[in-house]
């Protein structure tokens, strides 16, 4: 698998934790949405899209199975995202 795309929006004022929202692509074939780079205790990391359930929980409804593919994508969307910056 080839992180083939970032595409980063900035959003948020100042102060607020969540930084910008990415699409990335996967091999030229499978995109996923909605990506978010948030401003942690530790620095900046990449949340999966997720959906708030009916008990008020959020639950990612996209997400990397191994722990290799989630760096993978998150050095990608942090690359870009300090590129741009």
């Amino acid at each position: 698998m080839q992180v083939t795309e970032v595409r980063i929006r900035k959003v948020g004022q100042d102060g607020s934790k969540m930084k910008a929202v990415c699409s990335v692509t996967f091999d030229n074939v499978f995109v996923v949405h909605d990506i978010k780079v948030v401003e942690g205790e530790r620095g900046l990391f990449v949340a999966m899209p997720s959906r708030r359930t009916p008990a008020g929980e959020f639950r990612d409804i996209a997400h990397p199975i191994t722990s290799d593919a989630r760096q993978t994508i998150q050095e990608a969307i942090l690359k870009a995202y300090q590129e741009m910056e």
